[in-house]
């Protein structure tokens, strides 16, 4: 497993904290400096600051039932808010490096399926619903034990499987890889960069970007992830002002060799006021009376399961790439970090920004050397100084941003290895898990199907005993998961 290098070249003694700061965050006690949490949480923000940008145009380009849309700054003042203190309280908390905000996926399930049922106040009151039901699970013991019975070797291939669902998410990001359009002469579902090549400014930033981070990470530099991204940055930056790129979408028009997200222009003012007209506004009765109750079950029921399985995936594959998981793959607080991540939860719904939930682009600070809940305060603070500097933080492009998912994407793959792949009984299971996860675009696919396979191929081979109780539960709730469409057209 890859470690950041020591700041100096010796550890700091865990037996002799600094501080009392020290010993709340146990800095020294798990082999970290003040330097490398610092590095660590601008590393994990600029790989996710994105999503002030990207929730505000999910959220705000859907209609709901009475044809209502939702402010896009206020949006995005919320979505940057909320992120910043569930992220500070996370790291305070749960002391774990380990950033929160609004979740991709979740915010188009509310945006495109909960919404145009109901009103935006009755979606949000729904996501609340399910972040009390998360809390609630936690507090019972009911989600910590849930987690403790997935065995250690299926832990290790949700991380990997994560790996490579960043990687794949940096490389589309980044417009490396793309979509083919669906013509007769072809099935390839996705290939390289425009017509097989790479046809515009903005992939040659990522290329060049991504090229310097991998030279950096190998010559083994203090900070190469955040080198990285800032670097393809002032890059962007100089070639969007000689070649004048601009946006891939141009008058409603697609431009294909266009900035995927950001335009990488120096911004003509600095500071913006927030719009915090959003908090607040969420409803927990009417959608009932409304959508009807099964409707209103089944939305709850898919939110719970995303929310549910992606954290604790997510929360491995951190811990994994820092090291910090104990014998049964299990991080330290687990408790606590799931707590928080329940509140985040139910804080999304609150201020109208859908569910949060913890971001693996958290893996990028890891690798930068973050262990601690100190790269949160950094991580945090930053996204409340982006409720004000937003015109700074829509500075940095897709394509410099995903080079640090690309070049984290390895470091996690590289505990493929700790698998036992010569046992089909545990290796089938993790193979599904591991290449579902990039090839569905979520995380709680590769999950479920991992676990599901999990228990069919015990059962199959007569060791019902080697399954743990709650993993039957568990597979059972994947299973209608997994067949929610079919059950929806039944009862609806």
């Amino acid at each position: 497993m890859a470690v950041a290098p020591p700041d100096n070249g010796t550890p700091p003694d865990p037996a002799r904290p600094r501080s009392g700061f020290d010993r709340f965050f146990e800095i020294s006690a798990r082999g970290s400096t003040m330097s490398r949490e610092v590095r660590g949480g601008l590393a994990t923000f600029f790989t996710m600051a994105y999503i002030v940008v990207l929730n505000p145009l999910i959220l705000g380009g859907a209609v709901d039932g009475d044809g209502k849309k939702l402010s896009i700054p206020a949006l995005a003042a919320a979505t940057a808010l909320v992120a910043g203190l569930m992220t500070i309280l996370m790291g305070v908390v749960g002391r774990f490096p380990l950033a929160l905000a609004a979740g991709l996926g979740v915010n188009a399930l509310v945006a495109y399926e909960i919404a145009p049922e109901m009103t935006w106040a009755d979606a949000m009151g729904l996501v609340v619903i399910e972040g009390v039901i998360i809390a609630v699970l936690v507090l019972t013991g009911l989600r910590t034990a849930v987690f403790r019975s997935v065995p250690t070797q299926m832990k290790t291939a949700i991380g990997v499987g994560i790996g490579l669902f960043l990687t794949i998410i940096g490389l589309v990001d980044a417009g490396f890889v793309r979509r083919i359009p669906d013509v007769a002469n072809t099935t390839v579902p996705v290939g390289l960069g425009i017509d097989g090549s790479l046809g515009s400014w903005p992939m040659l930033v990522f290329v060049v970007g991504l090229l310097l981070t991998i030279v950096l990470l190998v010559r083994r530099v203090k900070g190469a992830i955040l080198i990285g991204i800032l670097g393809s940055t002032v890059l962007a930056m100089i070639v969007e002002a000689v070649a004048n790129v601009g946006p891939s979408f141009v008058n409603g028009e697609p431009n294909p060799k266009g900035w995927a997200l950001n335009v990488p222009e120096f911004p003509k003012t600095w500071v913006d006021l927030p719009d915090l007209s959003l908090l607040g506004n969420f409803n927990v009765f009417d959608s009932w009376s409304r959508a009807g109750w099964v409707v209103v079950l089944m939305f709850v029921f898919t939110l719970l399961i995303t929310d549910f399985f992606d954290t604790m995936g997510t929360m491995v594959a951190v811990g994994q790439e820092g090291q910090m998981l104990d014998e049964r793959g299990t991080p330290p607080r687990a408790r606590e970090i799931l707590l928080v991540d329940s509140i985040a939860a139910a804080a999304g719904g609150a201020a109208s920004t859908s569910s949060n939930t913890s971001y693996i682009e958290s893996a990028a600070g890891v690798a930068e050397g973050a262990r601690t809940g100190v790269a949160n305060l950094v991580t945090g603070g930053m996204f409340l100084l982006a409720m004000f500097l937003a015109p700074l933080v829509v500075v940095v492009p897709f394509e410099a941003a995903s080079t640090a998912l690309v070049v984290v994407g390895f470091l996690m793959m590289t505990a493929v290895r700790t698998i036992d792949w010569s046992d089909y009984e545990i290796a089938v299971p993790a193979f599904l898990t591991i290449v579902l996860m990039p090839f569905t675009y979520s995380i709680s696919n590769g999950i479920g199907a991992g676990l599901i396979t999990y228990v069919v191929v015990k059962l199959a081979k007569g060791k019902a005993r080697e399954i743990h109780p709650l993993l039957y539960g568990v597979a059972a709730l994947f299973v209608l998961y997994f067949l929610r469409g079919p059950i929806e057209s039944v009862v609806l």
